[in-house]
């Protein structure tokens, strides 16, 4: 499913307009991105959970000369975690 097909299955499930779900999916993503940006944790209880992880800076192999070692810098790294009920949904 892509966006537009999100944005569709939104607007009839919530009778909105298709410009008000892709606006309502829209704010959704910016205020996520935002919360992740600051260092929060988003928690949709039964839905899941996204946040952010810290990578630590490694050395790594380039797979075209794999005898080229080079230095991969530490970065941050969104994650989500499916929630209990959203698992359950899942494996039914």
């Amino acid at each position: 499913m892509n966006k537009a097909e999100l944005v569709t299955k939104m607007a009839e499930k919530s009778e909105l307009t298709k410009k008000e779900a892709e606006a309502a999916l829209n704010a959704f993503m910016q205020s996520v991105e935002e919360a992740l940006v600051e260092g929060d944790k988003v928690q949709l209880v039964g839905f899941g959970t996204f946040e952010t992880r810290e990578r630590a800076a490694r050395q790594g192999r380039n797979p075209r000369n794999p005898e080229e070692v080079i230095e991969i810098p530490a970065s941050k790294a969104p994650v989500f975690k499916a929630g209990k009920s959203l698992k359950e949904v899942i494996n039914k």
